[in-house]
């Protein structure tokens, strides 16, 4: 159990690991709160770690796919793949809630690509330019 609890605490999960602690305090009595925090993360560990390795196949595979597709490594590829990745997990709820999973995930990848690109883009270190050596001056003759 306490190898889900470092997995639930861990720096992907560690939203849900905030969350379902904050909520199993509430729910304890005013001396276990602790226990219950605990109580709270340890139940819900499991299924949030299940959810997220589910979801990080599928956008794998779905990842793979688009880019041995499209022959290109951009980050298109992962905002497509966000979007079929979150439209096959919402499919169940119907198309209404397939489209908008879809998209939801989409623009999801969508920010943590453009973040990416930017940070990229702003600790990206110039290249070292070497002078160029100045012209020979022309050979005089006489």
């Amino acid at each position: 159990m306490t190898l889900m609890i470092v997995f639930q605490l861990s720096p992907r999960n560690s939203g849900g690991g905030v969350w379902h602690g904050i909520k199993g305090a509430r729910a304890s009595p005013r001396g276990e709160r602790l226990a219950g925090s605990l109580s709270a993360i340890k139940a819900r560990a499991p299924v949030l770690g299940g959810n997220f390795g589910i979801w990080g196949g599928m956008f794998s595979t779905f990842d793979c796919a688009v880019k041995g597709y499209r022959q290109k490594e951009d980050p298109w590829n992962a905002i497509m793949s966000g979007f079929l990745t979150g439209g096959c997990l919402a499919a169940r709820g119907g198309p209404k809630a397939a489209f908008g999973g879809a998209v939801g995930c989409a623009i999801l990848l969508g920010v943590f690509e453009g973040i990416g690109v930017l940070m990229g883009r702003m600790f990206a270190q110039p290249i070292p330019q070497l002078p160029l050596p100045e012209a020979a001056p022309p050979a005089v003759t006489a």
